[in-house]
C-alpha cells in the first residue's frame, strides 16, 4: 500500500522544511520568544538544529580521514595523476584569486559599514582566532587522531577536532600507502571499506536534513529575527550580492569558456549545493557532492574521490573569498582605518593561500580573523558580525560546494577525461547513473 503513495523528493522535503522552519520561528517569537529568552517551541527548534550539526561534526574525523587516504591511493588509477592533482590546485586557486576580487568590488560599491545599526559596544573578540602562526603550527598534529581535550566544570571533558590536522596525517598516510605498494593492500582494501560504512552512517544522518531545517531556520529566526537582519542590512546584502556573482557570473563564464553548459551544471550540483545551504557543512555534504561530481557531472571516480574531499577541506569561495573580503572592509570602514593597496592585496593572498583555515565544517571565523591579523585591523571587529553569521553561512556553503563541484568538472574537461554524455543527460527521472545505496537514490532529488 505505502509503496503505491508518490514519494515526496528530497528536494521538495527540504523547501517544505524552509517554509515550515521560517513559519515557527515566527511563531515562536509572537509568542515571546528570543534568543536570551526561550519557550518551549524555540528550545524544540534550537535542539532539533543543534543535533543534526552535531551528528555531522561527530561523523567528519573518520570521513575526512578515509575519504582523503582512498582518494590519493585511487590517484594510481589515473593516469598523469600528478598533472591532475596541479591542475586542480591551480584552479582552486584561480577562482578563488577571482572570487576575493569580486569580494573587494562589492565591499568598495555597497558600503557595507554605512548606516550599520550596531556600536563599538558590540564588539567583541572571538573565542577562536587564526594567525599565521597558529595556522602553520596548527598543522602539525598533536596525535594521529588530531584530537584535542578541554576541561569543563565538574570535570566533565569536551573533545574536538583540528581537522587540518587530521587532513596532514591522512595526507601522510595515503602517499605510504603508495609508497608501499602491495604489501599496503590489506590496508587499503581496509580503508575503503570503513570509508563506505561510514558514509552509509551518514546518509542516515543526511536524511534528518528536512527535519532539522525546520530547527535551523526557525532558530535562526527566534535568534536573529528580522530586526538583527536588519541591523547588518547593507552587509548581508552586500555579502550575498558577491556570493550571487560568483554563483551566477564567475562560474556560468568558466563553465562557458570551457563549453560546458551552465544549466546542466547547476541541475547536476543542485542536490549538493541544496544540502550545504541548509546543512553549512563542507564535509557534511561531501558524499553528495562526490556523488553528483562523477554521476550527474561525469567526472571520472578516480579522480573525483581526490579532487571533492580535498576541495571539501580547502576550497572555500564562499568563506574564505567573499566574506572575509567584505568583512574586511566593513571592520575597517567601522573603526575608521583607511585600506591601501597593499592590504587589498594582502586580503587576496589569505584568501588564496590560507583558506584551508575554514577547515570545512561550519563557520569563516578563524579565516576572517586570519585576515583581520593579517592586515592588523582589530579582532574585536568579529563580534560586530557575529548576529548574522549563521544566515550568511548558508549562502556562503552553498557556494563553497558549488565551487567543490566546479573545479573538478573543469579540470576533468580540460584533461579530455570528462564523460560529457553524463554531463549532459537528461535530469529527468533517477539521476544516478549507477546501482548503489538506496539511501543515494533516495535522498538525492529526482528532478533539480
Amino acid at each position: 500500500m505505502l509503496s503505491r503513495l508518490p514519494r515526496v523528493s528530497f528536494g521538495t522535503q527540504v523547501l517544505v522544511g524552509l517554509v515550515l522552519g521560517v513559519v515557527l520561528g515566527l511563531v515562536a517569537r509572537s509568542m515571546g520568544a528570543t534568543g536570551d529568552n526561550p519557550n518551549w517551541l524555540s528550545e524544540t527548534l534550537s535542539i532539533i538544529g543543534s543535533s543534526f550539526v552535531t551528528l555531522l561534526r561527530a561523523i567528519v574525523p573518520p570521513l575526512v580521514f578515509l575519504a582523503i587516504v582512498s582518494s590519493i591511493a585511487n590517484l594510481r588509477e589515473v593516469t598523469g595523476a600528478a598533472r591532475l592533482a596541479w591542475n586542480t590546485l591551480l584552479w582552486f586557486a584561480i577562482t578563488a584569486l577571482v572570487s576575493v576580487g569580486i569580494g573587494m568590488v562589492v565591499g568598495w560599491v555597497v558600503d557595507p559599514a554605512r548606516g550599520a545599526g550596531v556600536t563599538a559596544a558590540d564588539a567583541a573578540a572571538p573565542g577562536s582566532t587564526g594567525s599565521w602562526l597558529d595556522f602553520l603550527t596548527g598543522l602539525i598534529p598533536a596525535n594521529v587522531l588530531g584530537l584535542s581535550a578541554r576541561g569543563g566544570d565538574e570535570g566533565a571533558v569536551s573533545l574536538s577536532f583540528n581537522v587540518l590536522q587530521i587532513l596532514v596525517v591522512a595526507i601522510a598516510v595515503g602517499i605510504a600507502v603508495l609508497k608501499v605498494g602491495k604489501e599496503a593492500e590489506p590496508f587499503l582494501t581496509f580503508t575503503r571499506s570503513a570509508l563506505t560504512v561510514v558514509q552509509k552512517v551518514l546518509w542516515w544522518v543526511i536524511l534528518l536534513a528536512p527535519l532539522a531545517t525546520v530547527g535551523l531556520l526557525g532558530n535562526a529566526v527566534v535568534s536573529y529575527g528580522w530586526n538583527t537582519i536588519g541591523s547588518l542590512g547593507r552587509f548581508t546584502v552586500a555579502v550575498y550580492v558577491g556570493l550571487a556573482l560568483v554563483l551566477a557570473v564567475l562560474y556560468p563564464v568558466l563553465l562557458g569558456v570551457h563549453g560546458l553548459s551552465v544549466k546542466q551544471f547547476f541541475t547536476g550540483a543542485w542536490p549538493a549545493i541544496q544540502l550545504a545551504f541548509v546543512s553549512r557543512s563542507s564535509i557534511g555534504t561531501l558524499p553528495v557532492t562526490q556523488a553528483v561530481t562523477e554521476r550527474n557531472l561525469g567526472v571520472p571516480r578516480a579522480y573525483s574521490s581526490f579532487a571533492v574531499p580535498l576541495g571539501a577541506t580547502t576550497k572555500m569561495d564562499g568563506c574564505a573569498a567573499i566574506y572575509p573580503a567584505i568583512a574586511a572592509i566593513f571592520v575597517a570602514q567601522f573603526f575608521g582605518v583607511s585600506l591601501g593597496v597593499t592590504d587589498y592585496l594582502l586580503i587576496a593572498f589569505v584568501s588564496v593561500i590560507g583558506s584551508a583555515a575554514t577547515a570545512g565544517v561550519t563557520g569563516a571565523t578563524v579565516m576572517l580573523t586570519l585576515t583581520l591579523s593579517t592586515l592588523g585591523l582589530p579582532l574585536e571587529g568579529v563580534g560586530l558580525l557575529l548576529a548574522v553569521d549563521p544566515i550568511l553561512d548558508m549562502g556562503r556553503t552553498a557556494t563553497n560546494v558549488a565551487g567543490q563541484a566546479l573545479v573538478p568538472t573543469i579540470v576533468a574537461k580540460r584533461q579530455g577525461i570528462l564523460d560529457e554524455d553524463a554531463y549532459n543527460a537528461s535530469r529527468r527521472g533517477e539521476p544516478w547513473r549507477e546501482t548503489g545505496a538506496d539511501e543515494a537514490r533516495e535522498v538525492v532529488p529526482a528532478t533539480a
